[in-house]
Order: C-alpha cells, then sequence, then structure tokens
C-alpha cells in the first residue's frame, strides 16, 4: 500500500511526484519508456512555468527567452516579457532535469504501464504488464493525449454521440511535428510564424541548437510547411539536422471531468485544447500542484474546481485562437495583433504566468 501511484513519468508525471514527496508521501510513478523521453512539442517555457520548476528544485539548462514573437508575410510583432524571462529547452533536458531530482527525493520509478484498474472507497488497485498489482490510496493519471488511465476510469468522451461529433470535426483535427537544427540561434524570441494552413514555432534551445515544430492539420509535411516561409527556409537550408522529425497528435483531447473517486487525471490526460499558444508545460505543473493540494487535504472532489481555474485562461484564450485560426478571419491574426500591441500583449502576459 502506497500513498500515490502515478501512471506517467513525462515531466507532469514526475512533478506530480516531486510535490507528493515534498508533501512526505510515497510515491511510485510507472512509466514504459526508459531514459530521457521526447516528444515533438515547441519547447518554449513560459516565465510562470520556469518559476514552477524551480520551486520544484529544477533548473534545466536552456536558452533564456526574452518573449513571443508573431510573424506572417514580412509583418512582425513582438512582445517582450515583463515578469522575468522563459527558457527554451529541449524536451529531453527537462525530462532528464526532472528524473533526477524526482529520483533524488525519494520517487520511485517503475518501467511498466498500468492497464487495469479498480477502485472502492478506500484505495485504487492498479495492475501492471507484468501482472503486478499495486495498492495506493490515490491514482493519478499523467500519461498524456492518449491516456489509457483516462480511458480505463470512463473520463474520456467515448460516448456514441462524442464520437460522431469527432467524426464531423476530423477535418479540423490539428497535429505537431518537430525538428531541431544545429546552429546557433539568431533571435532571443520565441517565433510564431502564421501560414495559411499551419504555424511553425522556432525555439532556440540552447547556444547551438534551434527547435522548429510545426502545428497544422492531418498530413502536414514538415519539408512543404517550411517552404511555406521562404525567409526560414532559406536560413535552414544548409543546416545539419540534429534530430529526426517526430510527431503527435491528434492535439485536442476532450474529457468529461478530470476526477473518478481516487482518480485524477493530470497534464495533457486531463483535456487538451491545443498546443496553438504553448504555454501546456506551464499549466500542467500548476494541474498537478493543485492535485496534490486536494489529495493532502482530503478533498479530491475540489481538484476538478481547481482544474477548471488553473486551467481557465488557456482554454479559453486557446479556444477562441484556434476557432480564428481555423476561420476565414486567419490572415488577420497577425495584423491584428500588430494593429493591437497593447492586446497582444495582454494576452501573451496573461498566459506567461
Amino acid at each position: 500500500m502506497i500513498d500515490v501511484l502515478i501512471a506517467g513519468g513525462g515531466p507532469i508525471g514526475l512533478a506530480a511526484g516531486i510535490e507528493a514527496r515534498k508533501a512526505g508521501m510515497d510515491v511510485v510513478v510507472v512509466e514504459p519508456r526508459r531514459g530521457p523521453v521526447d516528444k515533438a512539442c515547441g519547447e518554449g517555457l513560459m516565465p510562470g512555468a520556469v518559476g514552477a520548476l524551480e520551486r520544484l528544485g529544477v533548473n534545466p539548462d536552456g536558452h533564456d527567452l526574452k518573449g513571443i514573437s508573431y510573424q506572417s508575410r514580412g509583418l512582425r510583432v513582438d512582445h517582450s516579457f515583463r515578469h522575468g524571462a522563459g527558457r527554451g529547452v529541449r524536451r529531453t533536458v527537462l525530462h532528464a532535469a526532472l528524473a533526477e531530482h524526482a529520483a533524488d527525493v525519494g520517487v520511485e520509478t517503475v518501467h511498466q504501464r498500468v492497464v487495469a484498474v479498480r477502485q472502492n472507497a478506500d484505495a485504487v488497485t492498479a495492475r501492471l504488464t507484468d501482472g503486478t498489482r499495486v495498492r495506493s490510496a490515490w491514482l493519478l493519471g499523467c500519461d498524456g493525449l492518449h491516456s489509457q488511465v483516462r480511458d480505463l476510469v470512463e473520463l474520456g468522451t467515448n460516448t456514441r454521440e462524442a464520437k460522431e461529433r469527432g467524426t464531423a470535426r476530423r477535418g479540423q483535427r490539428r497535429f505537431g511535428l518537430n525538428r531541431h537544427f544545429a546552429l546557433p540561434p539568431w533571435s532571443d524570441f520565441v517565433e510564431v510564424h502564421w501560414t495559411q494552413t499551419a504555424e511553425l514555432y522556432v525555439t532556440p534551445v540552447s547556444a547551438n541548437e534551434v527547435g522548429v515544430a510545426v502545428l497544422g492539420p492531418r498530413h502536414t509535411n514538415y519539408v512543404d510547411a517550411l517552404r511555406m516561409v521562404p525567409a526560414l527556409a532559406e536560413r535552414l537550408e544548409h543546416a545539419e539536422s540534429s534530430t529526426s522529425v517526430l510527431g503527435a497528435g491528434p492535439l485536442r483531447q476532450p474529457t468529461r471531468a478530470r476526477v473518478a473517486q481516487r482518480v485524477l487525471l493530470v497534464g495533457d490526460a486531463s483535456g487538451y485544447v491545443d498546443a496553438i499558444t504553448g504555454e501546456g508545460i506551464r499549466v500542467g505543473l500548476a494541474q498537478a500542484r493543485a492535485a496534490i493540494g486536494c489529495i493532502i487535504a482530503g478533498e479530491p472532489a475540489r481538484y476538478e474546481h481547481e482544474w477548471r481555474k488553473a486551467t481557465r485562461d488557456y482554454r479559453i484564450l486557446t479556444s477562441g485562437l484556434v476557432a480564428l485560426g481555423a476561420s476565414p478571419l486567419r490572415r488577420f491574426i497577425v495584423p491584428a495583433a500588430s494593429s493591437l500591441p497593447g492586446v497582444y500583449g495582454a494576452i501573451v502576459e496573461r498566459l506567461s504566468r
């Protein structure tokens, strides 16, 4: 019998484990993958995420970020963060730093996967891939976009009506692609290049490496997307690729709720709108802290409210931007940000904290 079992040993699962250990709980993380885990993502940590990691005792190496720059067809609008710098960090570097600190504070990691869950009023019993059964007071589902825990406790939108709605929206689903290039960063901003169908996030992640993530519809081709931004394609034309292309998606993953008795969903598993505003880690860290806080208080049901509170700005602003991006008004997003820099800056600031 342990206090907290965490399914998923990505950054948010490890952060939740550190939070639980700080509260004196016994923690086991179940994660099938070994070593630093990579993922197709923008890799830009907002200032709020940097502060949240420092609070946990984690300070990953990376490249300081001055702000966010929206660009399209020669038009550019920049906003510098007002409350500290962000940081571009390779996902593998972030994962390794969290894994090392988690081990240092006593988080145990088991390289398995949760394949079955049973619970009653007193405990959760999880069966792992090797048949082992682990009994815990609480189970946190931190196993990502395609969370198995979410499905096992029926918190996903798996009804016939939801599936029909999902089929109708299938053409609007978005996917992520990411690749890194071995060249010094040319800017201290995260550049977001808006094209007709996709967004390209350019993030400096070290003194000699830049990550370029592409967010777009199904079957988006990475090379074709780069060609949509000629200046960027020219800059990268002779640069050596330091990683191959990774993919992720579909990015939108709705959920019915975040709590099922003694099971709480955290991070991408708890429901994901889209990566378009780039603050997934910040929001996930806030969720991890809220989940452990509610468990400590003996009020797991309150996590639903705390989750909504922690994600409110993200859900509202991101949903609105995604809707605009899928409409004929898409081409006006960057011009509008340029014409209303105060509004654009206020939105970035709201998300960055």
